[in-house]
C-alpha cells in the first residue's frame, strides 16, 4: 500500500487512499502509527468517497479508536488532495467527517490552509459529560468552571465540543511547568467523560496570544491539536480572555483561530508533506 506522511504544526499523520479498498483501518492505525516499529504518527487518515461532500476523511488514533474531528488532520488531508487528487485551480473543498461536513480552502500565495471546524457546543450531553445533575442542559463556561481533583490538584475545567470532546484548563503559570505527563491521561480517561476527552492546558499571554499544551485521547501528548486550539480559543473568548481572532501557540508551532458567536470556528495553519512510501501488505 502506498502511503503519504504529512504534518501540521508537528502533528503528524499517515494518509492512505481507501477509495474502493476496504480494510481494517483500526488495526492498520495501531500498526502504522507505532513509533519505532511502524511509520510513526499521531493518527491515520483514510481518504474515501462521499455522497455528501467532495471527499470523506476518516481519522484513527494510534490506539485504533476513530476520532470524530481533527483540525490538523483535516488540513493535512486537504494538502494531500490539492497535491494529488483535485484540479490545480480548485481552492475550496467540502470534506465529510464524523462530526459533519467541513468547508476548507487553500489560502492563495501561501502554504496555509483554512478549515471551518463547525460551531462549538456546550451542552453536557453533546460533549458528552456524564454528570447526574444538569445533563443535557447548557453549561455556561462564562460564569463557572467544573472542578476535578487529580493528584491533589484542583482543575477548574471548561467543556467545549468541536465535534469531539475537550476539557480546557486555564492557568496563570507557563504551560511548560504543568505536569501534563502525569495528569493528562487521568483527565482524558476520567469517568466524567464517557467517550474520553482531549485535555488542554492554556495560558492567555494577551488578548491575541494563548500558549497551549494538549493531551489527546488515544494518542497522548502531541505537538499540536487543531480542534484543541479551537476549543481553547472559544473558551478563552467566552471568559473574556481574548479577542475573536487569536494566535494559539503550541509546541509544534502556531495556528490562527477566528470565531464569532453563532458562526463556525475558523482554523488556519500550515500543512506539509513529509515523505511517501510503501507499507507491506
Amino acid at each position: 500500500m502506498r502511503f503519504t506522511k504529512l504534518q501540521g504544526l508537528g502533528n503528524d499523520f499517515v494518509l492512505l487512499d481507501g477509495r474502493g479498498n476496504e480494510r481494517d483501518w483500526a488495526q492498520l492505525a495501531v500498526a502504522m502509527c507505532r513509533q519505532h516499529f511502524g511509520v510513526g504518527s499521531d493518527g491515520l487518515l483514510v481518504l474515501q468517497t462521499s455522497e455528501k461532500a467532495d471527499f470523506l476523511m476518516r481519522m484513527f488514533n494510534p490506539d485504533g479508536t476513530e476520532s470524530e474531528a481533527c483540525g490538523n488532520g483535516l488540513r493535512c488531508f486537504v494538502r494531500y488532495l490539492a497535491d494529488n487528487v483535485v484540479k490545480d485551480d480548485t481552492k475550496e473543498l467540502k470534506i465529510e467527517t464524523l462530526a459533519g461536513v467541513r468547508q476548507t480552502k487553500l489560502i492563495e500565495d501561501s502554504a496555509l490552509i483554512q478549515v471551518a471546524m463547525g460551531q462549538p457546543e456546550f451542552s453536557l450531553s453533546a460533549i458528552p459529560v456524564a454528570a447526574d445533575a444538569g445533563c443535557g442542559k447548557t453549561f455556561d463556561i462564562m460564569t463557572g468552571d467544573w472542578p476535578l481533583d487529580v493528584h491533589g490538584r484542583r482543575l477548574m475545567l471548561n467543556f467545549v465540543s468541536m465535534g469531539n470532546p475537550h476539557a480546557v484548563y486555564f492557568t496563570d503559570e507557563p504551560v511548560g511547568n504543568f505536569p501534563l505527563e502525569d495528569v493528562g491521561l487521568i483527565v482524558a480517561t476520567h469517568p466524567l467523560f464517557p467517550k474520553g476527552a482531549n485535555f488542554e492546558v492554556a495560558r492567555a499571554l494577551d488578548s491575541h496570544k494563548i500558549e497551549v499544551r494538549v493531551w489527546e485521547r488515544g494518542a497522548g501528548e502531541t505537538l499540536a491539536c487543531g480542534s484543541g486550539a479551537c476549543a481553547v480559543a472559544v473558551a478563552a473568548q467566552l471568559r473574556g480572555l481574548c479577542a475573536d481572532n487569536v494566535e494559539i501557540l503550541l509546541p509544534g508551532g502556531s495556528a490562527c483561530v477566528e470565531w464569532s458567536k453563532g458562526k463556525d470556528v475558523l482554523l488556519t495553519g500550515p500543512a506539509e508533506v513529509v515523505f511517501s512510501g510503501e507499507w507491506p501488505e
